[in-house]
């Protein structure tokens, strides 16, 4: 059986503060009307893709911060969206901000979910790897107050199997983190979906304005290559609220090549036909965990011993 499966990668532009979900969702759903045109049976959207990325703003009052999240998914905004991808047998994924209540208390989470061909949601993913920072620091051109907003995620990387492969979920800094690669492929994931919001400017470090698109690569294709991985990532792009957020969607195969790019930083598809069966070629081989890993060699890594 073919495991060769049409992967696309859907780009968002800038989504501005006043904008609807509905708007959103709209653009999401014309990107998918293009993607069935080409092929595409896999589709992957940017983190909090549904509304504009509200950790730039300060806000104290919590009632404002909770207009961003959602309460329920599909949620009668998306389902249009759910209700398309099933029609046409496509399967997707995509960040948001998910508001939940568990064990009686309210949880707040930066998500991603992704959607079978039928419709269904087979897994979720809660970000680990928050960024940024917890109070309001008025010096910075824009806040990052992820870690203010969001609660970071209790539950490991995750593989689900679908379309006859094995796939995983990231998103964003979870992208430049060798441990995100490594453990999804000790898992048996074959394709690693990610969204991001990256801007431009750093504001700790801006002397490393100028590398922000290489690191975007650089991480990402090494993790391809060193798991023998294909990675779809969908980034939020183009000057959204006075930020300019770095573009470059890609897939990476796993060999660490770039087979697709986005030229733009507005709303746009790439895709490429994905061979799942190339991370044989990469996991057989150089890096042959069962063979060559030395895993007692690293106590660090493994949580035997702490620094």
């Amino acid at each position: 059986m073919s495991r060769i499966i049409t992967i696309g990668v859907a780009q968002l532009g800038p989504i501005s503060r006043d904008e609807s979900r509905g708007a959103a969702v709209g653009r999401m759903l014309a990107l998918m009307e293009r993607a069935v045109r080409r092929g595409v049976t896999m589709l992957v959207y940017p983190e909090l893709a549904l509304t504009t990325f509200f950790p730039r703003w300060f806000m104290a009052d919590q009632s404002e911060i909770d207009t961003f999240f959602e309460t329920e998914m599909p949620s009668a905004a998306t389902r249009p969206l759910f209700d398309r991808a099933r029609e046409l047998g496509m399967a997707f994924t995509f960040g948001y901000a998910e508001k939940m209540v568990i064990d009686g208390r309210p949880r707040r989470f930066n998500a991603s979910i992704l959607v079978s061909p039928e419709g269904e949601i087979v897994s979720r993913y809660r970000k680990i790897h928050l960024p940024g920072h917890f109070e309001n620091e008025p010096w910075r051109a824009f806040q990052h107050l992820e870690k203010r907003y969001f609660e970071p995620g209790e539950e490991p990387f995750s593989v689900c199997d679908m379309m006859g492969g094995k796939w995983a979920m990231a998103i964003c800094n979870d992208r430049r983190w060798p441990e995100t690669y490594r453990e999804c492929a000790l898992r048996g994931a074959e394709v690693l979906t990610l969204g991001y919001n990256t801007p431009l400017h750093y504001p700790l470090a801006p002397e490393h304005d100028h590398l922000q698109a290489f690191h975007n690569h650089l991480c990402m294709q090494a993790g391809a290559y060193a798991n023998g991985l294909w990675v779809a990532a969908s980034a939020k792009a183009g000057r959204e609220e006075n930020c300019d957020l770095l573009g470059q969607s890609c897939i990476i195969a796993p060999t660490g090549e770039i087979v697709a790019m986005a030229s733009t930083v507005g709303d746009e598809l790439v895709c490429a036909d994905c061979d799942l069966d190339r991370t044989r070629e990469i996991r057989e081989n150089i890096f042959n965990f069962a063979m060559h890993r030395r895993p007692d060699m690293y106590p660090l890594l493994s949580g035997a011993t702490r620094p």
